[in-house]
């Protein structure tokens, strides 16, 4: 026999011996399968842990430790891997493929049915599982109706495989300010949003959004960005204080939480002060406002490579503040950090294309400015405390629900292995595997 392979034979031996001596499996081993983890962040703990076994009982972990093996127990060995929670991505488009031109999203609009975006969006929903993204909350159909609602009923379900969802449905804008916008007045044409002017008209939508399915309510805050000599990234509002006001009060009256899309000055202002939970973009987020978030635990999703990833095409229409808004956004993430705002992970994926790995936010957070180790826990802990469900998901810990991910090496020494995860568990379920 090769020297390498009793060296391998010895290994197991004294791996699965060490660890027997320390805990046996608190479950029945006939039920329980177990996950054995060269590297392990748990989501908890600073420090990642060494030669770790998982324990999963049903959709539920029960061990986290150590267990000692028989034959007859059902086991799946990840040498080589780190595990770490199921990654979360608080800001996706299922029902979108990518808009990096004003022509891409007339088309989605115009010449798909919502039938066909649909069965599309099936397609993303696998996908988002694949890369290792177990939740998401999605953001708004981007004219789809309430499509959103019964894609997360048939996962839940068990019709399709994807990601446990949150789902916003159509997000609220006032007239004139979201496309399908420059057709003749004559010519009727779907919105990408549900249109509503008036404090009034914002409560019923806040009503009948949440009557329908909605867990979250997302308003459009501003549009129509310019850099002023400052260097600060202005707009124009859309919302009033007061609609905005009454949108989120009614939301929260309701129990719902409110997203809210502002990149830039007056949006994110504005939305600060009518007390929204989560500021979308923000590209541009004065002192005094990031001031007020912090105090208030006001989540900040930033989005940074979809930035990066459209800028050309809408420089290319003739709209070059987007390049110019890539350095802005770096700086206003970096004061962010340092006022001390929650932020959570969150990609816009569907706002390019879903063949893109969403993934590729981590190294852009770690661009500018954050470990490798903060990057992590914005898309698992943080994440899960966004979505109100820190006591089912975002670490690895006995009770929680099985979703668990892994990659090849170590994603704190580079966090671009996390485009790399090649075995994901939700619920207790293997959906991917080495």
């Amino acid at each position: 026999m090769r020297k390498d392979a009793w060296v391998s034979i010895l290994f197991c031996f004294c791996f699965v011996g060490g660890i027997a001596a320390a805990q046996k499996p608190s479950t029945g081993s006939e039920n329980t399968l177990y996950i054995r983890c060269d590297t392990l962040i748990d989501g908890k703990s600073e420090a990642p842990r060494k030669d770790v076994v998982i324990g999963i009982t049903g959709d539920k972990i029960d061990l986290v430790g150590a267990a000692a093996f028989t034959s007859n127990m059902r086991v799946i060995n990840l040498p080589g891997h780190t595990c770490l929670p199921g990654l979360i991505d608080t800001h996706t488009h299922v029902l979108l493929q990518g808009d990096i031109t004003a022509a891409d999203y007339d088309v989605q609009l115009l010449k798909q049915s919502r039938e066909y975006r649909t069965i599309l969006a099936t397609v993303n929903a696998r996908r988002a599982l694949e890369y290792g993204f177990t939740t998401i909350r999605d953001v708004e159909t981007e004219g789809a109706g309430y499509a959103d609602v019964d894609l997360k009923k048939a996962i839940n379900n068990g019709v399709i495989p994807g990601p446990r969802m949150q789902v916003a449905t159509r997000a609220l804008d006032v007239t004139g300010a979201y496309p399908l916008l420059g057709y003749a007045p004559d010519v009727p044409v779907p919105h990408g949003v549900q249109v509503v002017d008036g404090p009034e008209e914002g409560r019923k939508a806040v009503r009948e959004q949440i009557m329908y399915g909605a867990d979250w309510i997302k308003v459009y805050s501003d549009r129509s960005y310019r850099v002023r000599e400052d260097g600060v990234l202005d707009d124009i509002p859309t919302f009033t204080l007061d609609e905005l006001r009454a949108i989120v009060d009614e939301a929260h009256r309701e129990r719902h939480k409110v997203a809210s899309h502002a990149m830039a000055l007056n949006g994110v202002h504005n939305s600060v002060e009518a007390g929204v939970d989560t500021i979308e973009h923000g590209n541009y987020i004065a002192d005094a406002d990031l001031k007020t978030m912090a105090a208030r635990g006001t989540y900040y999703v930033p989005t940074i490579f979809v930035g990066e990833y459209v800028a050309q095409g809408r420089a290319a229409e003739g709209a070059p503040v987007w390049v110019q808004m890539l350095k802005i956004h770096e700086d206003t993430f970096r004061r962010a950090m340092r006022a001390g705002v929650k932020i959570a992970f969150g990609t816009d994926a569907g706002g390019f294309d879903w063949k893109v790995n969403p993934a590729k936010e981590f190294s852009s957070m770690v661009k500018f400015g954050m470990s490798p180790g903060q990057a992590i826990r914005s898309a698992t802990v943080t994440a899960s405390e966004l979505l109100g469900m820190q006591d089912k998901i975002g670490t690895i810990e006995v009770g929680k629900w099985a979703d668990i991910v892994a990659v090849p090496g170590d994603p704190l020494a580079d966090v671009g292995v996390l485009e790399k995860v090649d075995f994901v568990m939700k619920g207790g379920v293997v959906y991917r595997k080495p």
